[in-house]
């Protein structure tokens, strides 16, 4: 089944790879779409363009999470909250590495 906001996402990507905001939300649909995997890749190509979108780091955390990939999601909260200036953002960073545990 074809899915319009994931081809308007694509589309708007064609049109330039670098939008962080598109690539952003086509990582979400994928998450939504069931498909974690390409969502990780999403959420990586952000960070690869812009290393301070902290939501990246969170929701990627989280996928990874349901992927059962741990050790994977602990190190994107580290890179995260290394990365991350935003003190909300720092704090649910610093929650999701906690309920993992070092």
């Amino acid at each position: 089944m074809s899915n319009p906001r994931l081809e308007t996402l694509r589309q708007l990507l064609a049109e330039n790879p670098a939008n962080t905001f598109a690539r952003y939300g086509l990582a979400m649909e994928h998450v939504r779409s069931g498909d974690l995997a390409s969502a990780v890749d999403e959420f990586e190509a952000v960070l690869t363009t812009d290393p301070n979108y902290s939501a990246a780091y969170y929701h990627g955390g989280q996928t990874l999470e349901k992927l059962g990939k741990l050790d994977q999601a602990r190190d994107l909260y580290r890179r995260g909250i290394a990365a991350t200036r935003d003190p909300h953002a720092l704090s649910e960073l610093q929650a999701a590495l906690d309920i993992l545990g070092e």
